[in-house]
């Protein structure tokens, strides 16, 4: 019996949540921009320092030049991520003739590094595969050629940073899930409002329509007279 009465109370005014949904939905489409391509591409180096050896001395050489290699490859972390590092790309990419310029202030957003023991793993975006791979080719020539400038370890222990992975081919990055579930979230929220205001307006309204409206009061019903 409750849940028919809550039906024939939406009933009454279904044209509420019906038409905020339909509002909503055709403003959410009229403002709605899809998003320009964005690509990913992957590459990975390995970062390695030459052991100290001592003459006829036993000094756990590789053990310690591990663990340097593993600091080296966490300064890199950050080194990819400075201004320094972005003139250094756009040099190369200037040397190469491409079009593409990466631009200092934004160039924190363009990579992102991983360490896991020795390797070095950078995540590129860009909205333009081609020009992705330049940029990943760009990117290994700064770490091959000007490493040593920025850590003097490289040049001190003989250090070497090798590129073990090439850009891989450049996928399109998916929508965000936050992104593709706006409009409907949007839709369950104008028919939750619209079936909210419904309630209200019920509430408010103290007419009476129906039979049940005056035996809800505890009056007894005698007679109806019909609408037509």
């Amino acid at each position: 019996m409750v849940l028919k009465q809550y039906f024939n109370i939406i009933w009454k005014r279904i044209w509420i949540p019906v038409l905020l949904v339909l509002v909503v939905t055709a403003v959410s489409l009229m403002v709605q921009q899809t998003p320009p391509p964005v690509y990913t591409a992957t590459m990975r180096f390995i970062v390695g320092v030459e052991p100290e050896r001592v003459p006829d001395a036993f000094n756990y050489d590789g053990y310690y030049a591990g663990i340097s290699s593993e600091y080296v490859t966490d300064d890199f972390a950050v080194v990819v991520g400075s201004h320094a590092f972005a003139k250094d790309v756009n040099r190369h990419l200037a040397d190469m003739q491409s079009s593409v310029n990466v631009s200092p202030g934004t160039i924190k957003g363009l990579f992102f590094a991983e360490k896991q023991h020795r390797i070095l793993t950078l995540n590129l975006t860009w909205g333009n595969p081609d020009q992705l791979a330049e940029i990943g080719e760009a990117i290994a020539l700064s770490l091959q050629q000007d490493g040593p400038k920025y850590l003097a370890q490289l040049t001190t222990f003989g250090g070497a940073v090798t590129m073990i992975d090439p850009p891989s081919f450049p996928v399109p990055v998916p929508i965000p899930l936050t992104q593709r579930l706006e409009i409907p979230v949007r839709v369950m929220l104008a028919l939750g409002l619209g079936l909210a205001i419904t309630f209200l307006l019920d509430y408010l309204d103290d007419q009476i329509h129906e039979r049940a409206d005056l035996e809800v009061m505890g009056l007894t019903v005698l007679a109806e007279i019909s609408k037509k």
